[in-house]
């Protein structure tokens, strides 16, 4: 038996296993437009499987085989992707003409090939005949492709089966012709296998139509996948008219023929290689596809994410002033942008940031021409129909369209965006976006502007916190000074007074200096050193003591301790709680220490005239409110700040007419715990 009669049976089964599905789906009581190019598809791929079996791979009846089975079935995936991804009707019918001008020529080679009864040279006559085949199989991987990736996730399940039958199909004849171009002729045992290829595809495209009756395909625009797509066509035709003119060389002339194909593929790949790296012909072929294949220009899910990514990036990477121009430019594919934002002051717009352009000088007027002309944040302005243009516009080359940034009907700045790459029709929808994200870019901008006076808020407040304690420190350094010149009336021909005095005015000085250099300070408590407080203590009690000629009982209970804190914080604290114990009972104050293994109290005790339990609640602590006529109403919110700032606190005890007792608890250093632990 020859090999034809195997051949000729397969594709006799081929063709009735088709028939079959012809008949299924004829008998089906759906009616739409789908089932009836569903209908031609499979009498064309069972009549053309027969005819398959009767004659051969090349000539007129060889090319009308190949047309019918595989371009009904292009027609049918158009006819899919027609229900939602190619809305453009002019689109519709060229692609479909792309397939009809690939039957002309796969019809016509043979037939120009009777015509001149065989004077066209073999291998071009089968290079002829092979490429146009090959085209078709190429164009209905790349239809099933963009069907399958366009196709909802959880609606794949309807199209898989169809998918995967019609894409074996294509890229089974693909490696037919393949080969056949490698050696100018088609493999017997190839072209018999397609015939199986066929009849395996048959059951897949019957479970694919009872899984989808009615084929309601829930297909949705992916953007990217058709501008690659696209892409990659173009590039494949362009390679193709690059091998086919290579192919003409070597018929005419086999010596250039070699050198014609090396010099045109070598420029073939340099051309897509500077294509594909152009940013403007990128822009160029984008916008074509979103003109011609979508309803609407955007994927307005995509746009939005892709914003919030550019604006919600971490700062350290970008500033946000080039993250709200970037997110805005995007839009329009503008290369570049200038960002000018309103002062605090709301007077005027200055210059804020830019995206691949240099700064630009000057201001605009709140109240200028140019700025009314956004009508209340709303209006989106065209650079060159803009009645009124600034000076400093002219420093932006290419200035295109001026986007307002609005929050809350309030123009808090504008982006003045270059011209984009490429040529783009400016329309509603592209206006209504720019005005979406604008809107979104203005809160950014706004949160950063809130963001940098909270800081310089917090900066002032610092500052003052520290200039308050100085002066509050200032006071009792004046008092001393004072002092001393009251008791100098006095006590002038002492010696020793002498000699206090000149303590009292060494220590007055170096107060004064570490006063100042805590203003220069930002956190002038903050620097923490290991201190035993006895030994401070006593020292300050001396101090008091000289300088207001009384008695302090101080009562050391245990063994010495340290504490992380800064001396002169500590002295400070413990100068002002026993100087105003001593102002409210003189000579009846008493410091006692008790400690544990975790903390150090300190207890400051006066007799005098005490608090009532709301002065202690509304008054005490409050800054700038004081009891005394020449008081400034801190020290006691400054000793406290000081001491939770060593991680310790301040507690107040006091009855009105027995008088008070201002504990300081402190944490012990770890360093000296051992020291104080009980054995």
């Amino acid at each position: 038996m020859s090999i034809a009669t195997p051949i000729a049976v397969l594709f006799v089964i081929a063709g009735t296993a088709h028939a079959s599905l012809l008949l299924l789906v004829f008998l089906s009581r759906h009616r739409s437009n789908t089932r009836t190019t569903l209908l031609i598809a499979c009498a064309l791929t069972a009549g053309s499987a027969v005819t398959a079996a009767w004659s051969g791979p090349l000539g007129v009846a060889g090319a009308g085989v190949e047309f019918a089975g595989l371009g009904g079935w292009c027609v049918f995936v158009l006819h899919l992707l027609n229900k939602r991804i190619i809305t453009n009707r002019r689109l519709f019918a060229s692609l479909c003409g792309c397939v009809a001008v690939i039957g002309v020529l796969m019809l016509g080679f043979p037939l120009l090939q009777l015509k001149l009864n065989s004077d066209i040279d073999a291998p071009l006559t089968v290079f002829g005949e092979l490429s146009p085949r090959l085209s078709l199989a190429i164009f209905g991987i790349l239809l099933i492709e963009n069907l399958y990736r366009n196709t909802a996730y959880d609606a794949r399940w309807h199209i898989n089966l169809l998918c995967i039958a019609l894409g074996g199909m294509f890229f089974y004849s693909v490696v037919i012709y393949a080969d056949a171009l490698l050696y100018t002729r088609i493999s017997p045992l190839l072209w018999g296998g397609r015939a199986i290829v066929m009849t395996i595809a048959t059951p897949l495209i019957a479970v694919a139509i009872a899984r989808s009756r009615g084929w309601n395909i829930d297909i949705h625009v992916s953007r990217s996948v058709v501008f690659h797509t696209a892409t990659f066509i173009a590039a494949g035709i362009f390679l193709l008219a690059l091998s086919i003119t290579g192919e003409i060389f070597r018929t005419f002339n086999p010596g250039w023929g070699d050198l014609a194909e090396v010099a045109l593929v070598v420029a073939g790949a340099a051309v897509i290689g500077v294509v594909f790296t152009s940013a403007s012909a990128r822009s160029r072929l984008q916008h074509m596809l979103l003109d011609n294949f979508y309803s609407h220009r955007y994927d307005y899910r995509h746009e939005w994410l892709k914003s919030i990514t550019l604006l919600s990036a971490a700062p350290n990477r970008s500033s946000v002033q080039s993250r709200v121009i970037t997110a805005v430019a995007e839009i329009a594919d503008s290369p570049a942008g200038v960002l000018w934002v309103r002062d605090l002051e709301g007077t005027a717009f200055l210059w804020a940031g830019s995206c691949n352009h240099p700064a630009v000088s000057g201001a605009e007027p709140a109240d200028s021409a140019f700025v009314a002309q956004f009508r209340d944040a709303e209006w989106i302005i065209e650079v060159d129909k803009a009645s009124n243009q600034p000076i400093w516009l002219a420093e932006i080359k290419g200035a295109w369209l001026a986007v307002p940034l609005a929050q809350q009907e309030d123009l808090i700045g504008f982006i003045i965006l270059a011209k984009p790459r490429a040529p783009l029709k400016l329309d509603r929808e592209i206006f209504d976006l720019l005005r979406i994200v604008g809107r979104q870019a203005a809160t950014h901008i706004a949160e950063q502007r809130y963001a940098q006076a909270l800081v310089d808020t917090r900066e002032l407040h610092s500052y003052g916190k520290r200039f308050a304690f100085a002066i509050h420190d200032m006071k009792n350094v004046v008092g001393q000074l004072a002092m001393i010149l009251q008791n100098a009336r006095h006590h002038n021909d002492n010696p020793e007074f002498h000699e206090d005095v000149l303590i009292t005015v060494r220590s007055a000085v170096d107060r004064m200096n570490r006063l100042l250099e805590r203003l220069r300070t930002r956190q002038p408590w903050q620097t923490e050193e290991f201190i035993a407080p006895a030994d401070l203590i006593r020292e300050e009690v001396m101090a008091i003591e000289r300088s207001y000629g009384v008695q302090i009982e101080v009562e050391d209970a245990g063994p010495g301790v340290s504490i992380a804190m800064d001396a002169e914080a500590f002295r400070s604290v413990i100068r002002h709680l026993c100087e105003n114990a001593v102002e409210a009972s003189p000579n009846q104050v008493q410091l006692r220490l008790h400690q544990d293994a975790l903390r150090l109290q300190i207890q400051i005790t006066d007799r005098g005239a005490g608090m009532t339990p709301e002065f202690i609640r509304d008054k005490l602590f409050q800054p700038f409110g004081s009891s005394k006529c020449d008081g400034l109403g801190i020290g006691a919110y400054q000793a406290r700040e000081i001491v939770r700032a060593a991680g310790g606190d301040l507690l107040v005890t006091s009855r009105s007419g027995t008088g008070t007792t201002m504990s300081i608890v402190l944490p012990c250093s770890a360093s000296r715990l051992n020291e104080i632990s009980p054995a």
